[in-house]
């Protein structure tokens, strides 16, 4: 695996954690990786700038040291959906915009890990959705698949979403983002459901705690 989008379940199930153990794995193949957070919502107002906790946990990964406008070119501080906090701010986001400083990036580094926002089809402006970023930059897709009740409905819908669009499901990840008695039955049950192979079960963690151990970039888990 080379460059890679990671995309979600839905808001909060662990998209940057799993971004970040991605990152880990492609270094310890002696690639030089660098990041993309293209949307990010929720970000603090600092003496640089809007800055956003996930970009910056990504670029302190990286190998590839960049301006932070060029790995986030759209910041908003409510945490709010990107298309509204788009048009509170009068922005338009621009997927052009977002594919120039993919292609400025990855020219400087063996691989990019680009990390979605919330859910695979979260709005981004009248038009477009996470799903048509995902398709102009044309990458393998991660789905990351936060394990909880009704996880498998949002999963299976989302890789009938991903293969509708054409675009290869290189793997997808279930990460224990609380504690959970039926964790290995819903597991089975997507491992059965979905035909891409599954990188990892990533139990529930610390925060301290990573999540590379649990994953591989290619074969399927146990």
């Amino acid at each position: 695996m080379d460059s890679v989008f990671v995309t979600g379940t839905d808001t909060e199930v662990g998209k940057t954690r799993i971004s970040v153990a991605l990152i880990e794995l492609l270094q310890q193949q002696g690639k030089q990786i660098a990041v993309m957070k293209p949307i990010a919502s929720g970000c603090e107002l600092t003496v640089d700038g809007l800055r956003n906790d996930d970009a910056v946990q990504l670029s302190q990964q990286a190998d590839v040291s960049l301006a932070y406008d060029l790995i986030n070119p759209y910041a908003f501080e409510p945490a709010i959906a990107p298309h509204l906090a788009a048009q509170q701010a009068d922005i338009n986001i621009d997927l052009d915009v977002i594919k120039q400083n993919f292609d400025l990036i990855q020219h400087q580094a063996d691989a990019v890990v680009v990390e979605g926002a919330g859910g695979w089809l979260v709005p981004l402006n009248d038009n477009a959705t996470i799903a048509d970023l995902a398709v102009q930059l044309g990458l393998p897709i991660v789905l990351v698949v936060g394990i909880r009740l009704g996880c498998i409905n949002h999963a299976l819908l989302t890789v009938q979403a991903i293969e509708q669009r054409g675009l290869k499901l290189h793997g997808w990840v279930a990460n224990n983002i609380e504690q959970n008695a039926q964790s290995t039955e819903i597991v089975n049950t997507l491992k059965q459901s979905i035909s891409a192979p599954c990188l990892g079960v990533v139990p529930f963690l610390s925060v301290d705690e990573k999540a590379s151990t649990y994953l591989k970039l290619e074969n399927e888990c146990d």
